[in-house]
């Protein structure tokens, strides 16, 4: 259990991320928190280099409305500190803390007394220069054996509140890695691939991984780890989560790729009807088709569509026509069935919400 949010066993998938702030910038960093918080965001990282950040742990972690976790690298002082300041729990990085087999023992206890559960977070970037040196590079071999190496060293005093992560910005070695920890051990795993990089190349190659590792039922919790807002990240990692049902959808816009066949355009009526329905938080598939030939079967099979041909369209709802309108009117048309069919739902309705997490997009 972290903080209120449960972690492992048959408990589903948890969305986390990490603040950008620094941590010592109290209002700052809560004000993040907050707009994480708002975007889905179930689990935030804070990170603490220094002893103004450690100081400030003790009203995050009081005022922050989700779990907080201390994010630990160079200083094991900071681990207790964390610990004291009610954080929800530690993430340490062993490959980066001086002295960290020396200390084990201490922090297991402190932690044990407090109820704190340790994240044991092996990093490609920062792995124990030892396995670097046995192994040659970041190898999952590499990986595991540290974060197995570690928790044995907890496992000694009695300590077993751990989760583990093994993180490569590569995501066949994460994947591998993952695979591998996963057949040595029952520890709740927190995925990642580290550094993914820019928006795009970030999402590809997270979405990939963890699709592959949550498919197979490896993964507890998940952090998407782009060189974009942190709420970008949220966004991505409860997406991934729809897409593979670990969570319940939200609102999806299925919409046809175009081609020859398409009489409308399709990319525009597409990105009308997103930005008119985002922050709408409903579970609701909406289908906006531009021809003939997939489109009645495809806005028959969603929750509201239309299909689209000689300059008007064809609206369904469940299934059924139940009017046809001029081009001109068919996003207007969509965005009012879409918050009558919302309404009737007893579905609370925000357009205005900016921090929502946006509508899933199937372009297929």
């Amino acid at each position: 259990m972290v903080g209120s949010v449960p972690v492992g066993g048959d408990a589903p998938v948890s969305v986390q991320s990490m603040t950008t702030t620094v941590t010592a910038d109290i209002n700052a960093t809560l004000q993040q928190i907050a707009e994480l918080t708002a975007s889905g965001c179930q689990i935030v990282r804070v990170a603490v280099p220094s002893q103004d950040d450690a100081e400030a742990l003790p009203i995050i972690a009081k005022k922050s409305q989700i779990p907080v976790i201390a994010d630990i690298h160079f200083q094991p002082k900071y681990v207790f500190a964390a610990i004291d300041a009610g954080c929800a729990a530690v993430r340490v990085n062993p490959g980066n803390i001086k002295k960290f087999d020396d200390k084990v023992g201490e922090i297991a206890r402190a932690a044990a007394g407090a109820g704190v559960p340790i994240r044991i977070g092996v990093n490609a970037g920062s792995l124990d220069p030892r396995l670097l040196q046995k192994y040659g590079k970041a190898t999952p071999e590499a990986l595991v054996e540290s974060a197995l190496w570690e928790c044995s060293l907890f496992e000694e005093h009695g300590f077993r509140d751990i989760k583990i992560s093994v993180k490569h910005n590569d995501p066949v070695v994460m994947i591998n890695a993952y695979r591998l920890l996963a057949q040595q051990c029952d520890y709740p795993l927190h995925l990642g691939v580290t550094e993914a990089g820019p928006a795009f190349q970030g999402t590809v190659k997270s979405a990939v991984a963890f699709g592959a590792l949550l498919a197979e039922g490896i993964g507890d919790t998940i952090r998407v780890s782009l060189s974009a807002p942190p709420v970008e990240e949220v966004k991505v990692g409860t997406q991934i989560l729809e897409s593979l049902g670990l969570r319940e959808r939200g609102l999806e816009i299925v919409s046809c790729p175009s081609c020859g066949r398409a009489q409308v355009d399709v990319y525009t009526l597409a990105e009308q009807v997103q930005a008119g329905l985002e922050g709408m938080k409903v579970p609701l598939r909406v289908a906006v088709m531009g021809c003939v030939v997939n489109g009645p079967g495809e806005a028959r099979e969603a929750d509201l569509g239309v299909a689209s041909g000689n300059g008007k369209g064809q609206i369904f709802v469940k299934g059924e026509v139940i009017k046809t309108v001029p081009e001109s009117q068919i996003v207007e048309t969509l965005i009012e069935e879409a918050l009558r069919i919302a309404e009737e739902m007893g579905v609370e309705i925000d357009l205005d919400d900016e921090d929502a997490p946006g509508p899933q997009v199937t372009v297929g």
